[in-house]
């Protein structure tokens, strides 16, 4: 196997996978093959009010059954929780970060009293020593939010932030890609009730596990901009991204846990094979 091309898979056990979920598995699989590469699975279960182990075992049934196979140990984010609040800390130690008090509820209100177009996204900034000092010996909760300020100031502009996309984002992008990370806004790279956000534990494990090749959906191009953000601030490796289609259902729209999209595990009970899925899929 090649070092050259390493790549991953990286559900999250919140529910059964279905047919998206094998599609993206199996495209991220025979590409590493292709390429004589390394295919590894990460469980990113940082999520403990959402995740639980009968879905992780799923995942697991449910890809051998698809006929993968994948490197030992599986990482297990919420093992590794230290690792992320290290990083966390370095990028709060250098100014990076600042605690925001505001709820979701807030943020959404105040960007929609905003002129049109104004605000689009929330920017925001430390509160003034005495009244977050209050705040906080009041116990109230925050989350922890990267300042695209300080970021920008800290690298001297986004301009030198690229990506290469060799698979195909939503509307098309391919080759070079300049990151942009300002139209996500300040992310929550941490919450009372998460201890880190996907963000943040995404880019360490990819660079911790030697990820040259991010294969994933097209739903996730977007989040590259902030992923190469923070890439740039703690000085890790940028892979190759290649995004792909999203498999879509008769009526159009995307298999999603959310809609109840049929699983896999409803597809075995139904007698369909795994040779039959992936046929169906285009993979054989």
């Amino acid at each position: 196997m090649s070092a050259s091309f390493v790549t991953r898979f990286a559900p999250s056990p919140t529910g059964w996978l279905h047919r998206g979920h094998a599609f993206s598995a199996m495209t991220a699989f025979e590409a590493a093959r292709a390429a004589h590469g390394r295919f590894i699975l990460r469980i990113e279960d940082i999520d403990r009010t959402r995740c639980r182990p009968e879905y992780e075992d799923g995942i697991l049934e449910d890809l051998a059954w698809l006929g993968l196979s994948w490197e030992q140990p599986v990482r297990r984010q919420s093992d590794h929780f230290a690792d992320y609040e290290r990083s966390l800390r370095e990028l709060a130690e250098r100014g990076l970060l600042y605690r925001c008090f505001r709820t979701r509820k807030e943020i959404a209100e105040e960007i929609g009293r905003a002129p049109h177009g104004a605000m689009e996204v929330f920017r925001g900034a430390p509160l003034p020593a005495e009244e977050e000092a209050a705040r906080l010996a009041a116990g109230e909760p925050f989350a922890w939010r990267l300042s695209l300020t300080a970021a920008e100031r800290a690298l001297g502009g986004f301009e030198g932030l690229t990506f290469i996309e060799d698979g195909e984002g939503p509307s098309g992008e391919r080759g070079v890609i300049q990151a942009r990370p300002e139209l996500g806004g300040d992310v929550v790279l941490a919450r009372k009730d998460v201890g880190v956000a996907y963000h943040l534990a995404v880019v360490h494990d990819d660079a911790l596990q030697g990820v040259t090749h991010v294969v994933r959906g097209q739903d996730l191009f977007e989040a590259t901009h902030v992923q190469r953000l923070l890439q740039a601030l703690l000085a890790l490796p940028t892979p190759i991204y290649r995004h792909h289609r999203l498999l879509t259902g008769p009526d159009g729209k995307r298999f999603a846990k959310r809609d109840r999209a049929e699983t896999l595990r409803e597809l075995r009970g139904r007698g369909i094979t795994a040779t039959e899925l992936r046929r169906e899929m285009g993979f054989e």
